[in-house]
């Protein structure tokens, strides 16, 4: 289908400029280079986007470095989005790098956690060494004063008796039987040394007993004492009885009720002397004991008499 030109005169010309407002001035164009367009189509593009496509009002442009540093970093993202995998390695080895950091941090924390462990338990070696260290000298010290004490054996001497009276006389016991009844007053004085050299001593004894044969016809007890460290001491009993009933267990006593002074009945004493040092006060401490045998004599002609008990064989020690 044909066109047909009409030719305008420079009349029309001249009224179309009158009646047409003022247009503002044309604005340079601006384009993008994309690598995926030709040239061809950049013209084209030019053409189309002018109020006038026609070829009379083509006009070129020349890109500034500004243009190039846009089209770089716009051919680099449209490569990006063209490439995801590209992208997706960056992101990689962004986070592989994380991981190696965070992996080291872990490694730091867990090498400070050994050195602290190890710190403590170095700490815990050397007290439980020295703990131990301190039990084994204390138990060898406390050995060695132990042994040494053994050498220091108190000394204990039954000096004397003395027999300050005894009577006979008939009686009933306490179930009503009737016998002859004994009562008999002594006192016993006996010598305690303490030899030891750094510790003193606690004694005690047992009940201080006057036997015919297995008739215990007087006891008597001793108080308590502390003898310090090289000291002695004179520790005085009285052993008495008091209506002990015989059932004629001493024939002597029964046939001799009017003449006692003439009687003389054997009898024996005995008891234990028990003395405890307290060397490093209850954790170390050395216990002696001794048991005393003396015989002795009651004698009527002989009351109120001491009865000399330190020659040989009067005491047995044990």
């Amino acid at each position: 289908m044909g066109v047909a030109m009409h030719v305008k005169s420079d009349s029309e010309v001249t009224s179309i400029d009158a009646s047409t407002p003022p247009r503002s001035p044309r604005r340079p164009l601006y384009y993008v280079q994309s690598p995926s367009h030709s040239q061809h189509d950049l013209e084209k593009m030019s053409y189309g986007s002018s109020p006038f496509g026609s070829p009379t009002h083509h006009f070129h442009y020349h890109c500034s470095p500004i243009h190039h540093s846009r089209e770089s970093s716009t051919s680099r993202f449209s490569a990006s989005l063209k490439n995801p995998r590209n992208s997706g390695g960056g992101w990689r080895r962004v986070q592989r790098k994380y991981n190696e950091v965070g992996d080291e941090v872990e490694e730091d924390g867990e090498s400070e956690g050994d050195d602290e462990r190890k710190e403590n338990g170095q700490v815990m070696f050397y007290v439980a060494c020295f703990l131990f260290s301190f039990l084994v000298l204390f138990t060898i010290f406390s050995l060695i004063l132990w042994a040494a004490s053994l050498a220091y054996k108190p000394r204990i001497i039954v000096m004397n008796i003395s027999f300050e009276n005894f009577n006979v006389q008939a009686g009933m016991d306490s179930t009503g039987v009737p016998t002859d009844m004994l009562t008999l007053n002594s006192t016993v004085r006996i010598f305690y040394k303490n030899p030891g050299t750094y510790f003193g001593v606690h004694v005690t004894s047992t009940p201080l007993e006057l036997h015919y044969f297995d008739l215990k016809v007087a006891s008597g007890h001793m108080k308590k004492l502390y003898q310090p460290r090289r000291s002695s001491s004179k520790v005085i009993v009285v052993v008495q009885g008091h209506q002990v009933p015989l059932y004629g267990g001493i024939p002597v006593l029964s046939d001799a009720e009017g003449h006692l002074e003439t009687v003389s009945v054997p009898l024996n004493l005995t008891f234990v002397m028990r003395s405890r040092a307290y060397i490093l006060g209850r954790l170390v401490k050395t216990k002696f004991y001794k048991k005393i045998l003396c015989e002795v004599a009651l004698r009527g002609n002989h009351l109120g008499k001491p009865l000399n008990l330190t020659k040989s064989e009067s005491c047995v020690y044990r």
